[in-house]
């Protein structure tokens, strides 16, 4: 499996796709990355050689788009913001709900998580009579 900064891509898919298991890669950043390396984007991944992928690797740390921990560390940083200024975003990241003015009666189970039942307990003595 070829690695590329600190990531293995599969050695079997094309170059083009292979480099979107980069966090930060897209198909556009992708196809530019080709472009300007001169790489084929049908190529397969385990038929570059050692100067392809140095020149892959040189292309995106060059580049001025951010790519795996560093993207990762500046997006957990707005988050991290965004909390600390209390802003109406900031808090429902911090509560685990939409963020983007989705309904939340109904529907948001993909943030909320697991349905809770919250209500009125009942009294497990009221059936048989006795108060």
């Amino acid at each position: 499996m070829p690695r590329i900064i600190g990531v293995d891509i599969p050695a079997n898919k094309r170059i083009d796709i292979a480099l979107r298991y980069v966090y930060g890669v897209g198909p556009k950043i992708a196809a530019d990355i080709l472009e300007k390396t001169g790489i084929d984007p049908a190529t397969r991944a385990k038929d570059l050689d050692e100067s392809d992928l140095s020149k892959i690797v040189n292309c995106i740390q060059e580049g001025d788009c951010l790519v795996e921990g560093d993207l990762r560390r500046e997006r957990s940083l707005n988050l991290k913001r965004l909390q600390a200024i209390k802003s109406y975003r900031g808090i429902r990241h911090s509560r685990g709900l939409p963020v983007r003015g989705q309904r939340t009666s109904t529907n948001a189970r993909t943030r909320k998580g697991k349905k809770k039942t919250v209500g009125v307990q009942r009294n497990p003595n009221a059936k048989a009579g006795i108060h």
